[in-house]
Parts: C-alpha cells; structure tokens; sequence
C-alpha cells in the first residue's frame, strides 16, 4: 500500500505546480498533451479507486475526451481522486481476493494494485517531464516497480498500454529502465 500512496503523492506534487497554460504540452505519452493526460486520470481514476474498494464503477457517459478542465477545477478534481485512489487501497482487504475496474474481467487484487502504482508513476513522469518538472520517487517503490513492470511487460503491450521497449542499459537509473520498459524514452524533452 506504501508504494501506492508514494506513486499518487508524487503525481499529487507534479499536478500542484502544472500552470494551466501547460496543458497544451505534448507529453512522452504520445496519445496524450497534458489535458488528454489528466483527462485520462479522471476518466479512469473511479475505476482505480473501485477496485480497491471491490466496488464495480459504472463508466461517466461522457467519452475521456469529455471531461471538463475548466477554471483550474481540474487541479482540485485531480488531487481528490488521488487521495480517493489511495484510500481505497489503503486497507489490507483492497489487496486480497479478486477485483476489477467495473469489468467482468477480474485480475488477483495485488496485480491490480501493483498496474495502479505503475500507472501513477510512469503518468505522473509524463506529466513531470511535460510540464518542466522532477518526479520524486523512492527508491524502494523504483525497485518494486521495476519488478512489476518487467513482470507483466508482455501483457502490458498486447493490451497497447506499453509501446515498443526503449533499450537501457543494465546500470541505467531504475526509473530509466522502468520507462524504456513501458516504450518511454527517459530522455525526452
């Protein structure tokens, strides 16, 4: 559970500090500038805290496109979710069993919670790098994630969440060799 909260603590101090006249920014994720990225985070997000909760989200009506950033309510929006996300994870329960993101598609609830610390970390990178910024993350959920990721790397790129790997070195930063992992260039600018 530390890992998530560390993961949505660092995208938390990243959103704090992204100006709205960045949201326009191209991100290293490269369906996404930084409004279709933090539209993503909030189109999905209740899905997130959902499964840790067992609670089957329905989706909003409205496409992901559709979410509404206006007026910095965007920023607010955003860190509640992230705080909604960690909360529900929180309990020992969240990370027992089986859950889903309101699919009937269920995945061991530790996988889950484990897809949702890498989502928030290698997001909150794109987010980081697009906007000028540093992500901060221990070294402990670096090295757990790197685990993780390289554990369901396949399945991540059959289901288009990771694109073709970016090789690293075998003594690159673990953060570098997370994003080459999930088709990142870690020196993007």
């Amino acid at each position: 559970m530390s890992h998530l909260s560390d993961a949505a603590e660092a995208m938390a101090a990243v959103a704090r500090t992204i100006t709205d006249d960045q949201l326009d920014n191209k991100t290293p994720c490269t369906e996404y500038d930084v409004r279709a990225l933090v539209n993503h985070l909030l189109f999905w997000g209740p899905s997130l805290a959902g499964a840790g909760r067992k609670e089957s989200v329905p989706q909003p009506a409205a496409a992901e496109s559709d979410v509404d950033l206006a007026a910095d309510g965007w920023r607010g929006s955003l860190l509640a979710l992230l705080h909604d996300i960690t909360s529900s994870w929180a309990p020992s329960s969240a990370w027992e069993g089986e859950t889903s993101m309101g699919t009937p598609h269920t995945l061991p609830a530790p996988v889950m919670g484990d897809m949702i610390v890498g989502e928030l970390a290698v997001h909150g990178w794109d987010l980081a790098v697009a906007t000028g910024q540093r992500l901060e993350l221990p070294a402990d959920l670096l090295a757990h994630l790197l685990d993780t990721v390289f554990a369901g790397v396949e399945q991540g790129r059959e289901m288009g969440m990771y694109g073709p790997e970016v090789a690293m070195s075998a003594d690159a930063p673990t953060l570098d060799r997370i994003l080459g992992l999930t088709g990142r260039d870690p020196a993007w600018t």
